[in-house]
C-alpha cells in the first residue's frame, strides 16, 4: 500500500513534490537507486528473482524521472503529526473497507492508536 500511496500522490499532486513516508522500501528505492539496479537486472532484485509490485514501481519510477519529486523518511508512530493521520486513516479504511474522500482534516477520528516500539 505504501507504493500505491506514492503513486497516487505523484500522479495527483503538483510538483515539485516531497514524498514524505515511513516506508523505508519506498524512500530507499529512490534514495539509493534501487531501481536502476532492478532495471538494469531486467525488473529482478540482487537475488535475481522478480522485483514484487512491478505493475506499481514501474509508474512510480517513471513518473519520478520526470523530476519534481524527491523523498524523505519518518520515523512511524513517533510523534509526527502528518504520518500519524495518514496512519490512523489507513487503518480506518482497512477495518471498514471503505475508502474517504474530501479535502482537509477528518473530523471523526478516535484517538490514535497506542504502538509500543
Amino acid at each position: 500500500m505504501e507504493i500505491a500511496a506514492a503513486l497516487d500522490a505523484v500522479r495527483s499532486l503538483a510538483r515539485p513534490l516531497v514524498v514524505v513516508s515511513d516506508s523505508t522500501y519506498v524512500v530507499n528505492c529512490f534514495r539509493d537507486s534501487w531501481w536502476k539496479g532492478w532495471i538494469a537486472r531486467g525488473w529482478l532484485n540482487t537475488a535475481k528473482k522478480p522485483v514484487a509490485n512491478r505493475d506499481l514501481w514501474e509508474p512510480l519510477i517513471m513518473l519520478v524521472r520526470e523530476g519534481g519529486v524527491t523523498f524523505r523518511w519518518v520515523k512511524g508512530h513517533s510523534g509526527d503529526r502528518m504520518n500519524d493521520l495518514v496512519d490512523r486513516l489507513a487503518v480506518g479504511a482497512a477495518r471498514t473497507q471503505e475508502g474517504r474522500t474530501g479535502v482537509g482534516m477528518p473530523s471523526d477520528l478516535g484517538p490514535p492508536d497506542r504502538v509500543r516500539l
